[in-house]
């Protein structure tokens, strides 16, 4: 026996109904602390130290990165089929 049930609901409306707390605020409050720190420039707040959690260790530097991205533009290929063709 199989059963499905479809449920139209925003998340929002979700978290209403199992009562979780509405963290919207707190969330604003963090982006807006995190962009502030990172326009003044505080040390740990740059692009790259707070993508380097997200980053396998063997892309932790940004001239390993530049690297890859390097490489991967170098070895990619034009696409065959749209390359000095005139348009019709």
């Amino acid at each position: 026996m199989k059963i499905t049930v479809e449920i139209d609901a925003t998340p929002q409306e979700v978290r209403d109904f199992f009562g979780l707390p509405d963290i919207q605020p707190l969330q604003n409050e963090i982006l807006q602390k995190l962009r502030d720190d990172m326009a003044n420039g505080i040390p740990g707040f740059d692009p790259l130290s707070l993508l380097k959690p997200a980053l396998p260790a063997h892309m932790q530097s940004m001239e390993t990165m530049q690297n890859a991205f390097w490489n991967a533009f170098a070895t990619s290929k034009p696409d065959d089929e749209n390359t000095d063709k005139p348009a019709t």
